[in-house]
């Protein structure tokens, strides 16, 4: 069952619009961010502070069922806001991938685990390399697994 609560959309228009016409269309539109051609997961999270709902369109990496989000920010030197939802709440995130939408538990992925899931994400998205070359701060990567 999807996040239940208040919905705050994102501050940034573009992601605001993506998130609905992603989730209208039941992914068959919206599925890449602007100007790029890999696709992208709709990724509810729990806010860590407001409790609210919040969404955000990530590149699709998957394997065997399972999703990795890349906190890279595209380099920036800070982790992206949702790095915080999942920290606070691992156990309340949502996947929509395409028409199919699951609830999932997330968990930091590190050493040799966190090195077979950067090689995927690299793969998938090979600007990861170079937004990790932008910040000091190590990447952090999330795998996401159906809740049981």
């Amino acid at each position: 069952m999807p996040l239940d609560g208040e919905y705050q959309p994102s501050p940034e228009k573009w992601v605001r619009d993506q998130v609905e016409l992603y989730e209208r269309t039941g992914g068959r539109e919206g599925n890449t961010l602007p100007g790029r051609t890999e696709p992208v997961v709709v990724y509810s999270t729990r806010g860590a502070k407001s409790g609210k709902v919040r969404k955000n369109p990530l590149m699709r990496i998957e394997h065997d069922g399972a999703y990795a989000m890349v906190a890279s920010a595209g380099g920036a030197p800070k982790h992206p806001t949702w790095y915080f939802n999942l920290t606070a709440h691992p156990d309340q995130v949502t996947v929509q991938d395409g028409d199919q939408v699951w609830d999932g538990v997330a968990r930091e992925v590190t050493g040799e685990e966190k090195a077979v899931w950067w090689e995927r994400a690299v793969a998938a998205f090979p600007d990861y390399a170079e937004y990790q070359t932008r910040t000091d701060r190590e990447i952090p990567v999330f795998v996401v697994e159906r809740a049981r």
